[in-house]
């Protein structure tokens, strides 16, 4: 089984939930972690699972998440298990203007899996979100842990 992580990261966050996922499958060459500047169309020809990550950002995924979703043709995702995770800061115990944001624009993860899903995907997870303390993190105590056990539940899924 061939897997692919493709992630941005701004602050660190997202990335180090995308190497704690890599860090749950065995044997480890199974899986690839790029950057979604570094991932091309060859590497997904030989995906089963691809998972996708970014930080949100007004409710949508960076810039660099959205050039590689654009990058996929359509149907090129046929018979590959994917889903999606983002770095998000919850609106509970935050300014008004940040419960604002995340109550009105949501989270990037759940857009980034229906692209994935309209490309072909099969969803095999729901999408999930990992939380940082504040913008620029850290991670909320226990997401990397949290990371991997989601990994381990999409192999089981998709298989």
């Amino acid at each position: 089984m061939k897997i692919l992580v493709v992630y941005d990261s701004v602050y660190g966050n997202t990335e180090k939930i995308a190497r704690a996922i890599a860090g749950a499958v065995t044997p480890p060459d199974e899986i690839e972690v790029l950057r979604a500047s570094e991932a091309g169309l060859l590497s997904l020809e030989t995906a089963n699972i691809l998972v996708v990550g970014s930080p949100t950002h007004g409710g949508r995924p960076v810039q660099a998440i959205k050039e590689f979703l654009n990058r996929i043709p359509a149907d090129a995702l046929r018979n590959v298990a994917v889903t999606s995770f983002d770095t998000r800061i919850l609106g509970q115990g935050k300014s008004v203007g940040i419960r604002m944001l995340t109550k009105v624009f949501g989270y990037a993860a759940g857009r980034i899996s229906d692209v994935l899903k309209a490309k072909g995907g099969r969803l095999v997870t729901e999408p999930d979100g990992f939380i940082v303390e504040d913008s620029e993190g850290p991670l909320k105590k226990g997401e990397l842990e949290r990371a991997a056990d989601w990994m381990k539940a999409i192999i089981a899924a998709a298989k």
